[in-house]
């Protein structure tokens, strides 16, 4: 049996009175490879920013091996973000 590593429960994101996100759950298993894939705008930085600790969510909840994340500030979570912009690949 796989280990449930990310949990994501109902998750909301409001900008003022935007809506952006809206009841999103989602599990990411360990050594599951994950996409997220959309057109500009439909909230696939606005979910990894969440779980990155970057954006509080406005409801819901994050879940990282079962623990709640959503109050812990970056540094405190064991997560990492590379931005595709500002990526460096060397061969």
């Amino acid at each position: 049996m796989m280990n449930k590593l990310i949990e994501l429960k109902n998750l909301t994101k409001n900008f003022d009175d935007q809506q952006v996100l809206r009841g999103i759950n989602l599990d990411i298993y360990e050594k599951e490879f994950l996409t997220l894939l959309g057109p500009s705008g439909c909230g696939k930085t606005t979910t990894l920013r969440i779980i990155a600790g970057f954006e509080e969510p406005s409801d819901g909840e994050v879940l990282f091996n079962g623990i709640e994340i959503s109050k812990l500030p970056p540094y405190k979570r064991e997560v990492n973000t590379v931005f595709q912009k500002y990526a460096l690949f060397l061969i």
